[in-house]
């Protein structure tokens, strides 16, 4: 009979804790909304900015390329030039 008392007791206990937290959830409802909508924002500009940056970084790709295949007096020094910013602009991006 006992162990049912403490059962009873420590299930009352958390039914009123439980109440408590709904009861102070109930008012932040409009906060949560906030959030996730301003969370949905920030995914999609980060989405395409990522999409930008990509293209970006493809085209940077292909002057490098069109560097390397360069004859001339100055372009090995070019195309190291042009190839380490690419590969710096890369490693900052992914980094």
């Amino acid at each position: 009979m006992e162990v049912i008392d403490t059962l009873d007791r420590d299930c009352s206990a958390l039914a009123g804790l439980f109440q408590m937290v709904i009861n102070d959830m109930k008012g932040s409802g409009p906060m949560w909304e906030d959030f996730l909508t301003r969370a949905s924002k920030l995914q999609h500009a980060l989405k395409a900015m990522l999409v930008a940056l990509t293209s970006f970084l493809d085209a940077f790709q292909r002057i490098a390329d069109a560097a390397t295949s360069t004859r001339g007096m100055c372009s090995g020094e070019c195309v190291r030039c042009v190839c380490g910013c690419v590969l710096v602009c890369v490693g900052q991006v992914f980094a």
